[in-house]
């Protein structure tokens, strides 16, 4: 007999995940848009706002991917080039891009500009494809 165990995910985990995984996205969202601002009006509070929304959203970011973490890699076996897996890869990609945004942003103001709007975009981009690849591995054809 050949049975197959899969573990159950944490129910409280989940809905945490669920809770705080979209977060951030809107935090990175609105620090491109301020970076963007920032370039073109080299207005010093767009670019101390844009370095607010980062820090926010870092923080924000790092708890769903402890969740995923688990999930993925310690609970249940997926495929090598799963969704799931691609979806992690891509965040943590973005994490890491705005962690070297935030440090970017910590330069003086007339310095950061053409590197942060490169990492932010970097960012959004990288959530956003991993947002696409995990809607679209819940699509039947």
């Amino acid at each position: 007999m050949n049975t197959k165990v899969t573990r159950r995910h944490s129910a409280i985990a989940v809905a945490l995940y669920e809770l705080l995984n979209p977060i951030p996205y809107g935090f990175f969202v609105a620090a491109l848009v301020f970076d963007i601002i920032y370039v073109y009006s080299t207005n010093v509070m767009w670019q101390k706002s844009a370095s607010w929304l980062i820090v926010l959203g870092l923080f924000f970011a790092v708890i769903p991917r402890l969740i995923n973490l688990a999930q993925v890699w310690i609970g249940v076996s997926w495929p090598q080039l799963s969704a799931v897996k691609i979806h992690f890869w891509l965040n943590l990609v973005a994490i890491v891009a705005a962690i070297i945004n935030s440090f970017v942003h910590s330069r003086d103001a007339y310095a950061v500009a053409p590197q942060n709007v490169t990492f932010s975009i970097i960012t959004v981009a990288c959530l956003g494809i991993a947002t696409i690849i995990l809607a679209l591995r819940q699509r039947t054809i």
